[in-house]
Order: C-alpha cells, then sequence, then structure tokens
C-alpha cells in the first residue's frame, strides 16, 4: 500500500511539475510574439529611427550641411512669435483652423481623445494635428488610422516634444535642444518618421510649448519646414480649465484666418465640453473650417504659401 501511495504522489509531483513547465513555455511564447508583433506594429518608434537615420547617408549628409552652414548662428529672440514664425491663415474670407496638439513623453501626456476626433468626424470638421514621435509610439494604430483620413491634416511637433533652442532654452520646465544638431533631429527626424510611416512628409513644425528662437526658425526654413505658432490660445492643456472658459478665450479673441491651438492628448480635459458649444456658435457666425495644408499662412513679416 505505502509504494502504491508513493508512486501516486510521485506521480501527482511529475503532472504538476509538467504543466507548469508548459504554462512557463507558453508564456514565453507569448510574450515573445507579442514583442514581434509591437515591433511589427511600429517598425520606426524613436530608438529604431535614430538608429536608421544615424546610418542614413543622405540624412547625415544633410544635417552636416545644416550644421555647418549654422556655425556660431546666434539663437536670436526666443518665443512664440519670433521673426518668421505664421500664426493666421491669409484668407480673406470668415475661416478659422483648428489645430490640435499631441505631447506624448508620460503616461498623462500620452492619452488620447477619442472623443473630441469622433465629434470632428460626426461634425465634418477638418484639423490639423501636430504630434510628437513619442505620442505615436504610445498610441501607433490610433496615428494609422488618423493618417488615413482625409478630414485630419499631419503635422510635426517633435521628435521628442523639446522646444527648438540652438542653446537649451527651456519653458515649462521643459529644456530646449541644445544646438543645430539636436534642433535639427526634433524637427527632421519626425518629420522623416511621419513619411515613413505614412508616405507623406509634414512640411509645417509647431515647437513643444510653441517657444522656439530664430535660429532654429532659419534652420527649419533652410530644410523646407515652416515653423507655426498660433492666433487663439485656448487654454484647454490647463487642468480643471472649466469648458466656458476656453470657449471664452476663443469667442473673444476670434477673427477671420486665426489658428486656434487646442489640444487632443488629455481626454480629462474640457476640450469637447467646450467645442460642442464653439463649433455651433462658431457656424452661427459664419465662419467656416479649414486644414493648413494647402493655405497661404500669414507671418509677421511676410505670408507664404504652404
Amino acid at each position: 500500500m505505502d509504494i502504491i501511495i508513493q508512486s501516486s504522489g510521485n506521480f501527482l509531483f511529475f503532472e504538476i511539475f509538467n504543466y507548469m513547465f508548459r504554462v512557463t513555455i507558453l508564456s514565453i511564447l507569448a510574450f515573445c510574439i507579442m514583442q514581434v508583433m509591437s515591433a511589427q506594429d511600429n517598425p520606426y518608434n524613436n530608438k529604431v529611427l535614430l538608429a536608421y537615420l544615424n546610418k542614413n547617408n543622405n540624412y547625415k549628409s544633410r544635417r552636416a550641411s545644416i550644421v555647418k552652414q549654422l556655425s556660431g548662428v546666434q539663437p536670436g529672440r526666443w518665443g512664440e512669435f519670433v521673426n518668421g514664425v505664421e500664426e493666421d491663415v491669409a484668407d480673406s474670407g470668415k475661416v478659422v483652423a483648428f489645430t490640435f496638439d499631441a505631447c506624448g513623453g508620460n503616461r498623462i501626456a500620452n492619452g488620447y481623445n477619442s472623443k473630441l476626433i469622433d465629434f470632428f468626424r460626426a461634425e465634418h470638421v477638418p484639423a490639423t494635428l501636430f504630434l510628437t514621435g513619442l505620442w505615436i509610439d504610445a498610441n501607433y494604430r490610433v496615428f494609422m488610422k488618423l493618417a488615413t483620413d482625409t478630414l485630419f491634416e499631419i503635422e510635426n511637433h517633435g521628435l521628442r516634444h523639446r522646444p527648438c533652442s540652438v542653446n537649451g532654452n527651456s519653458k515649462y520646465g521643459i529644456i530646449g535642444t541644445g544646438n543645430i544638431f539636436d534642433a535639427f533631429d526634433e524637427i527632421e527626424a519626425n518629420a522623416e518618421k511621419i513619411r515613413l510611416l505614412t508616405g507623406r512628409k509634414p512640411t509645417i513644425y509647431r515647437s513643444a510649448t510653441a517657444y522656439v528662437d530664430e535660429a532654429s526658425v532659419k534652420m527649419a526654413n533652410m530644410i523646407g519646414t515652416s515653423v507655426i505658432s498660433y492666433d487663439i490660445l485656448s487654454g484647454d492643456a490647463i487642468s480643471n480649465t472649466p469648458a466656458s472658459t476656453i470657449t471664452r478665450n476663443v469667442l473673444e479673441h476670434l477673427k477671420p484666418g486665426a489658428i486656434i491651438i487646442m489640444h487632443m492628448n488629455h481626454p480629462e480635459n474640457n476640450t469637447l465640453e467646450a467645442l460642442s458649444t464653439l463649433i455651433p456658435e462658431l457656424r452661427k457666425r459664419g465662419y467656416s473650417f479649414v486644414k493648413l495644408q494647402g493655405q497661404t499662412l500669414k507671418s509677421r513679416i511676410n505670408p507664404k504659401k504652404k
């Protein structure tokens, strides 16, 4: 009897061992498959992208040429509305352009206001979306879907969401790029990322925080990129800002050709609630809505057609 019990115990032990072994192997396989699928989902995350670009002779030679041409350049003015930055649509009609930033970089900044996007789709309102490489990495499948929706235009908000500077200026605690080399990568690497993923290279850039120095604007123009700020600051990026305040900020500064800055990466904020009031009110006042692509954009110096 003791032998039978011992044999049964050994059998049970080996069955449990075999079960745990199979579970472990299956878990490892599942993890490996998920890693492969993740890589297939986003073939150009920021890390992979930079490794690729730093081996790309064309990209490296263009960057080296820009760095050489602007060697010793002075930063110039630093701000949201420095020389060369554009902030209006130069249209004689009553049009406004809604632009939405998606910053990325942490759990909160990586958010996605899907209800806001669905609202714009339901209302057939076009908009321009300024996306960072960080946000794209965190929301790759959403990004690819947005990129195929002709209602929206994808533009450049920087690879790592750093204000564009040649000497490390900072704003709101975010340290800017430290030199022309870094500023080039912040703008051009993200433009290349979007091109590689979608087939279209963005030509308009808004710096993180909208702050930029004049040297970086000059550099951006040299590589065929326009730097844009805004005409109306909605204030929706500040947590707990009431929808009524966001609405008032827009309506009090409303004018034909205004570029309105809002955010699509903070579903917890009151952006959608404000827009639910703003869209019908703007239509009531005779305004229509445009994307930035194809518009003539106006700076404080010279208008340029994009």
